[in-house]
């Protein structure tokens, strides 16, 4: 696979779609989360809800190391210097472990206080806790793990990482009834378990990519001698993930908003929120393919400045995932109901996460403009560029939706329904920004 020779749609099937079906069983990953969670009981399905954002701050963390890694990595390849992918990919580990312990640190510290300030009732705060200072405290297996990946990525390998989340997701699916609900000497650690689980099997898979990783004969003949710290190439590594990881961060803030006015209609309206969303994402798996293979590709066209193959791979990217999209809306609202139904037999429950549904599936064609934007300018290394585009939609955005929620019912549907507004008016000027950025800044041909 040549990423700076080969046709342009190919190239986005070879690296989409193994992309995609390694983010299906990632996602599905945390639908096993969601479901098991539901058998334990509703308090426990709603503080799995409400650990999401908090949880979000690992998830933040390695999407900004495997970003900013890939993209340093994809340019040099781009420019064939073997020197700085020695470099980076070094770098990328070490930045890695610098990461984990920040992330633990914060996350082990602040996550009561969050909780808390979600209104959550006493018995959910402990059972969120229990669950989020294990995944916190296993952090740094989940950043080590898309660290080592970023080398693969970088070179349009998104095979190895789909197979390793094939497996974590069937492990999951053993795992996590073994550590709810105990089984001979294993003891019963109920929503606890949920998170063992999930560090158990991020644990196996870590071990396969950095077997992967080592074979790859862009790090032949790496020494040492590259892994001594190196502030410029830190630096850059810095200035490129953090970027990524601030605007995620806004994710969770985002979340954190909607979470916290949905809590005024209940423990089971958050509950049946939290449930569909965590299904959501499964239908927006293509755009989040689409989003890796154009990182990847434009990432190395950009290093290697040619910029029409550049304009190429956004353009493309984002008419498929629109009509993607259009077709994934479709399906989400037709099978609300049963899709809810899947976490919880609670009426109240299956009602307001099936209503969200029904209303998400008329903003899920804007999605892929916002996300294949985002993942342009990470690939061109403007990254600061991604974190004002999330400042806007996931701290911004939730500003007006609110007031204008407020300003007819204040109800939870009529909140949703603001918030579909408010996206699509987003997504339209940014697609208007981001063509006129390509016609001033990529003319150039190679």
């Amino acid at each position: 696979m040549n990423l700076l020779k080969d046709s342009i749609p190919g190239l986005i099937k070879k690296i989409a779609l193994p992309a995609s079906i390694g983010t299906l069983f990632q996602t599905l990953f945390n639908v096993v989360d969601t479901f098991f969670a539901g058998t334990i009981s509703p308090e426990a399905l709603s503080a799995l809800a409400k650990s999401f954002p908090i949880y979000f701050i690992i998830i933040a963390a390695c999407v900004g190391v495997t970003v900013g890694g890939t993209s340093l990595i994809a340019n040099s390849i781009g420019e064939n210097n073997k020197s700085k992918i020695h470099g980076y990919f070094a770098h990328t580990i070490i930045y890695a472990i610098i990461v984990s312990i920040f992330i633990t640190s914060i996350g082990l510290f602040f996550a009561p206080y969050l909780f808390e300030l979600m209104g959550s009732e006493t018995e959910v705060v402990q059972l969120g806790l229990s669950y989020t200072n294990v995944v916190f405290a296993g952090s740094i297996v989940f950043i080590m793990l898309v660290a080592l990946n970023s080398l693969l990525h970088a070179d349009g390998d998104t095979k190895t990482y789909r197979n390793v989340l094939i497996l974590s997701f069937f492990l999951n699916i053993l795992l996590n009834p073994l550590f709810i609900f105990g089984f001979g000497p294993i003891p019963a650690f109920g929503i606890s378990g949920i998170g063992i689980a999930t560090v158990v099997a991020q644990s196996i898979g870590l071990i396969i990519v950095l077997i992967k990783a080592s074979k790859s004969q862009r790090i032949e003949n790496i020494s040492l001698k590259d892994f001594k710290i190196n502030l410029k190439l830190l630096t850059n590594l810095f200035f490129q993930s953090a970027p990524i990881s601030a605007a995620l961060l806004l994710i969770s803030v985002g979340n954190f908003i909607i979470l916290s006015y949905i809590g005024i209609f209940g423990e089971f309206a958050t509950a049946g929120y939290g449930s569909a969303a965590r299904f959501e994402q499964i239908l927006l798996l293509p755009v989040l393919g689409l989003n890796t293979a154009i990182i990847s590709i434009i990432g190395q066209n950009f290093g290697s400045k040619n910029y029409s193959r550049v304009k190429e791979s956004y353009f493309k990217a984002v008419v498929y995932g629109f009509t993607l999209m259009i077709i994934s809306g479709f399906i989400i609202f037709v099978s609300a109901g049963k899709i809810v139904s899947i976490f919880s037999d609670n009426q109240e429950v299956i009602s307001y996460g099936s209503l969200y549904l029904k209303i998400s599936a008329f903003i899920f064609p804007a999605y892929p403009i916002f996300f294949i934007s985002n993942g342009f300018f990470m690939a061109i290394k403007k990254s600061s560029y991604s974190m004002y585009l999330n400042i806007i939609r996931n701290v911004i955005l939730p500003i007006p939706t609110i007031l204008v929620a407020k300003f007819f019912d204040g109800g939870f549907d009529t909140f949703f329904w603001s918030y579909c507004f408010f996206n699509w008016l987003y997504v339209i000027c940014l697609f208007i920004y981001v063509t006129s950025y390509i016609r001033k800044n990529l003319n150039q041909t190679s």
